[in-house]
């Protein structure tokens, strides 16, 4: 029973970022998400730093505004 649990598990861990990993891939298609004020982007010689901090707390709200109305009980 252990098994079938840790399986199940992984196949919707494995679907979860399936998914995630598409969304990843149009946020640079989709206007206004990239490069929000309050991300930081750093340019030094050969090194560059991209960390949308402020794009990653509007994608969560989104996110959990989106799950709270189709999960809520």
């Amino acid at each position: 029973m252990q098994v079938s649990l840790i399986a199940k598990a992984i196949i919707i861990s494995g679907a979860v970022l399936l998914i995630v990993g598409f969304f990843l891939s149009l946020v640079d298609k989709i206007p206004g998400i990239s490069k929000l004020p309050g991300d930081i982007f750093v340019i030094k010689g050969n090194f560059s730093f991209y960390f949308p901090i402020m794009t990653c707390l509007v994608l969560s709200v989104i996110i959990s505004i989106i799950v709270n109305i189709f999960f809520k009980q």
